[in-house]
């Protein structure tokens, strides 16, 4: 019933949106806004604003950082590429989502220290500021980008606190080897982002349990994955891969291998079947 369990909850970590996420944030019953008209009138008190598939008035949208209350805000398909005045003055903002709209860069982070969750799916954005070392409780950062490429900073590795990042829908010039110096990760997905190696160093995830690389050009998998000792799920879909590493039998946690859309024989998954007894295989 665990194992069970548990693959549900990677299958539901894998889709692309999760809308109940920002469910999760503001206090509890707080009111959902959902006209920037009305919740400025009101301006105190309003916690929760959801601006999704709304067309925003640009004379009320430079009036957003008035909310000084807000904790979490969601954007989607508004037409917006820039952040109005006083945005970061929103420091009691714990949730902040972009969908499809075309932001080229992050707002200005150094007042936004409560921010836990931080997402935008859909935007023009190509780096990532080392500033985001600011944001000491961010929990998940999630990007998908339309542009070509995506740079990260060295300074992740201050993030105590992140737990889960999610990269998708981008040119990654390499694996991002700033991942394995955040000192607590527990989720990594990097999906249809052109990488073609994985770096060593698992020994740096101590605390990995969900690892995504989907969609990309990865050939072979590093021997010493096995030292990520937490690995529960690893998802390796649409790559080319024709064998992973012997090691990979050391995974005693290893609950889902998906291999769907590689070049695996059926010999050798009945190979890859006796090496993990106790794993689901999806191929």
């Amino acid at each position: 019933m665990q194992k069970l369990s548990f693959i549900f909850l990677f299958t539901s970590l894998i889709c692309k949106s999760q809308p109940n996420e920002f469910d999760k944030y503001g206090p509890f019953g707080s009111q959902v806004h959902t006209d920037l008209k009305v919740a400025l009138e009101i301006e105190k008190g309003v916690y929760k604003l959801d601006l999704s598939y709304k067309k925003i008035e640009p004379k009320l949208y430079v009036k957003l950082g008035k909310l000084k209350d807000l904790q979490a805000l969601r954007l989607s398909g508004n037409e917006i590429n820039s952040y109005p005045p006083g945005f970061s003055d929103l420091y009691n903002l714990v949730y902040f989502s972009s969908y499809n709209n075309e932001f080229r860069s992050f707002p200005e982070l150094k007042k936004l220290g409560n921010l836990n969750y931080l997402e935008f799916f859909g935007s023009k954005i190509d780096s990532v500021p080392a500033d985001i070392a600011y944001l000491s409780k961010l929990k998940t950062l999630k990007l998908s980008t339309t542009n070509d490429t995506l740079k990260l900073p060295t300074t992740l590795k201050y993030l105590k606190n992140l737990k889960d990042v999610t990269i998708e829908n981008c040119v990654l010039d390499s694996f991002p080897k700033d991942v394995f110096k955040i000192p607590n990760l527990n989720y990594l997905n990097l999906t249809n982002t052109n990488i073609f190696y994985v770096t060593r160093h698992f020994e740096r995830f101590v605390n990995l349990e969900v690892l995504v690389l989907d969609a990309n050009q990865l050939q072979s998998l590093p021997f010493d994955i096995y030292k990520a000792k937490k690995l529960r799920l690893l998802s390796v879909k649409n790559n080319h891969l024709q064998k992973l590493p012997d090691t990979i039998c050391q995974l005693e946690n290893l609950t889902l291998l998906d291999v769907r859309g590689n070049g695996f024989s059926q010999e050798y998954l009945e190979e890859l079947k006796a090496l993990l007894p106790g794993c689901e295989i999806r191929f």
